[in-house]
């Protein structure tokens, strides 16, 4: 008998997961310009939603854990809250070359779902404000349209309060 092959039909492992659970989302892609310095006001600008509905996920150190955070685009993430969010004493950003290495994604496409290695997850409580937000789907230039309480669900996320500005 002949073994079964997984397909991922040119998805990243972020829409793969998403197909696999049957959550409802929307992909959107777009040209990525590789000299834009802010790759989340990027997105809104593409996609046409405000920066408040686009989230990024950063990778910080807490304790000595790599933590996920996922803030929106128009705000900054706060460290000390995000330490308190998982019950740590001190965060800071972690290293990129740690960060791509532990979730499988290079900086800039980093997604909250479908990583290397699953991570503790903090969404900043502000998507739920939202009918549906916006993450990275893997790869610049690609991002997914989802409900926060699927994200939150998928990932296991706590929502705390982490974003500032």
């Amino acid at each position: 008998m002949a073994k079964k092959q997984k397909q991922q039909s040119n998805g990243t492992p972020a829409t793969v997961v998403l197909t696999a659970a049957n959550v409802v989302h929307t992909v959107h892609a777009y040209e990525h310009d590789p000299s834009v310095a802010s790759y989340g006001d990027e997105a809104a600008a593409a996609l046409g939603v405000t920066p408040e509905r686009v989230f990024k996920t950063l990778v910080a150190d807490v304790d000595g854990q790599l933590t996920v955070a996922v803030v929106p685009v128009a705000g900054q993430l706060d460290l000390k809250a995000l330490a308190a969010a998982v019950g740590g004493k001190r965060a800071a950003m972690a290293d990129p070359a740690a960060a791509e290495r532990t979730t499988g994604y290079v900086r800039g496409g980093i997604s909250p779902l479908g990583q290397r290695k699953r991570l503790r997850t903090v969404l900043d409580a502000s998507a739920a404000e939202h009918a549906t937000i916006c993450v990275s789907a893997g790869r610049r230039g690609l991002e997914v349209e989802l409900a926060a309480a699927d994200l939150a669900a998928l990932t296991g996320a706590t929502l705390a309060p982490i974003a500032r500005g």
